[in-house]
């Protein structure tokens, strides 16, 4: 299983189509990617299997050019469909061991960590990132624990080599604490999805990203 590049991560787009105002979600997605976002996560908890796979082989076609990773959030089966580059499974999703048997090699696992326990666990596990969930509240992630918050996120650097995307209530106001607190990545959702100009944001979140480099012990 070959390493992956944290770099694919530092800006991370996680969809939500109920929030994007009723633009189609590849015009969200394309306008965050020209703004610079590395990585696009396909989220469609409502959609049935054949839009999300149509959703999901459109986009795969969207990002090609960029060069730009799809991951698919818990289906398997839509991963495997259409060629995805990753999957990212929760607390109640696939168990990673079984994830990681029915998946290429090349398909990269990122998995939720929503307590200090689950971090230790990670370690025995074959997943090639950790998701740190929530940082803050957030009303577009109402079925995790408490927040981590950037205390928290801290000391969840410190315990695992793994790479760190942190999702949950990020945006402008606080990127730069978050990465300056460990995470490899920012996963953002509603500050991208419901922007009137993704590409705007993501471009300023991208500088952020770009300026902000922590070398942790």
């Amino acid at each position: 299983m070959a390493r992956l590049n944290p770099d694919v991560l530092r800006l991370y787009l996680v969809t939500d189509q109920a929030l994007t105002g009723g633009r189609p979600l590849a015009e969200v997605v394309a306008a965050a990617v020209q703004g610079g976002v590395t990585c696009v996560q396909l989220r469609e908890k409502q959609a049935d299997t054949r839009e999300f796979l149509a959703q999901a082989l459109l986009l795969k076609e969207l990002l090609a050019p960029y060069a730009v990773p799809l991951v698919i959030n818990d289906r398997i089966d839509i991963a495997l469909a259409c060629g995805a580059h990753g999957v990212h499974l929760g607390q109640s999703d696939m168990p990673v061991e079984v994830a990681r048997r029915l998946l290429p090699s090349e398909v990269f696992i990122g998995w939720s960590v929503e307590s200090r326990d689950d971090v230790v666990r990670s370690a025995s596990l074959p997943v090639d990132y950790l998701g740190v969930s929530p940082v803050f509240s957030t009303p577009t992630k109402t079925d995790t624990k408490q927040p981590w918050g950037l205390t928290g996120l801290a000391q969840v650097r410190s315990a695992t080599r793994l790479p760190l995307v942190a999702i949950g209530g990020i945006g402008l106001g606080n990127a730069q604490q978050v990465l300056q607190a460990g995470a490899d990545g920012l996963a953002v959702v509603s500050a991208l999805c419901s922007a009137a100009s993704p590409r705007q944001v993501a471009a300023a979140l991208r500088a952020v990203c770009d300026t902000t480099r922590v070398d942790l012990p």
